[in-house]
């Protein structure tokens, strides 16, 4: 049985430009799944353990223990729990004109949603929160306080990416070669070891600063690349499984299919069944 937990603000002082709608916490069942739907506020997810995907502005991304995911008000998404290791989840949902302002401070998107959790706020904000409701007669300054503590936090863990000339976030440069060297050579047997010498570049330094920027490590982000790949041969070729598993980087067709299975929710065949 799934575990649920949901409280509100309580009454009180109001702010029009940024306000607390609710926040909770569940153990979510196997397979557990919201949408496809779009909701009127912001909602962020802080996944506690567990694994699961969330489908939003057209891309598919794998989330588990130790991210956070963000969706926006009136933006279709699709988020599921793991049917093997089911999501434990805690949220908090807010709006206002305020928290458009804040969140374009941060280098999150529609089509980049997910970050890393810090050590101390994120993982109990709703614990906190809830200790923070039972204040009878400043509760609700309490929990605001809360939140502005939280997107204050968000802005240092994520900061908007420095603008090129163009306009356009910039960004960092060695994230930006790993980037590069992950789409050119996902076919071949890569690591985190072989991509930090290939830089010249500490291991650690390297996943961490990957995982700053993307919002998942390396490893993880290998392998959503090359199950979206893999879903493209799968929709636009009539290549087998064998060779479909090869050109993204597995000899082990079996093993491309349970990974494909992990990342998508469904086997590469039946797949193509559904899409084609």
């Amino acid at each position: 049985m799934a575990s649920f937990t949901l409280q509100r603000q309580p009454d009180g002082v109001a702010d029009p430009e940024l306000s607390l709608l609710f926040w909770g916490r569940e153990q979510c069942c196997p397979g557990h799944t919201y949408g496809p739907g779009m909701r009127d506020f912001y909602k962020i997810h802080f996944i506690q353990s567990g694994s699961g995907t969330l489908t939003a502005a057209g891309e598919t991304h794998r989330i588990g223990a130790g991210q956070a995911f963000l969706t926006y008000p009136h933006m279709r998404v699709t988020y599921s729990a793991s049917e093997e290791t089911p999501w434990l989840y805690s949220w908090i949902a807010f709006k206002g004109s305020r928290a458009e302002q804040l969140l374009a401070r941060t280098a999150l998107s529609a089509a980049s949603p997910i970050f890393p959790l810090d050590d101390k706020l994120m993982p109990t904000l709703d614990q906190t929160m809830s200790r923070d409701a039972l204040a009878s007669d400043a509760a609700d300054l309490l929990l605001l306080g809360r939140l502005y503590e939280f997107l204050a936090a968000l802005i240092a863990i994520v900061p908007r990416r420095e603008a090129g000339r163009d306009g356009r976030a910039r960004p960092n440069p060695h994230v930006a070669d790993c980037l590069r060297y992950l789409h050119a050579h996902y076919d071949e047997d890569i690591s985190v070891e072989r991509m930090a010498r290939e830089f010249q570049l500490d291991r650690k330094y390297l996943s961490s600063l990957f995982k700053r920027e993307t919002g998942m490590p390396p490893r993880q982000y290998l392998l959503d690349y090359r199950m979206s790949r893999a879903a493209d041969l799968l929709e636009r070729t009539d290549c087998t499984i064998s060779e479909i598993a090869f050109s993204v980087g597995y000899r082990d067709p079996l093993l491309f299919s349970r990974m494909f299975k992990r990342v998508r929710g469904c086997s590469p065949r039946s797949y193509r069944e559904r899409r084609c």
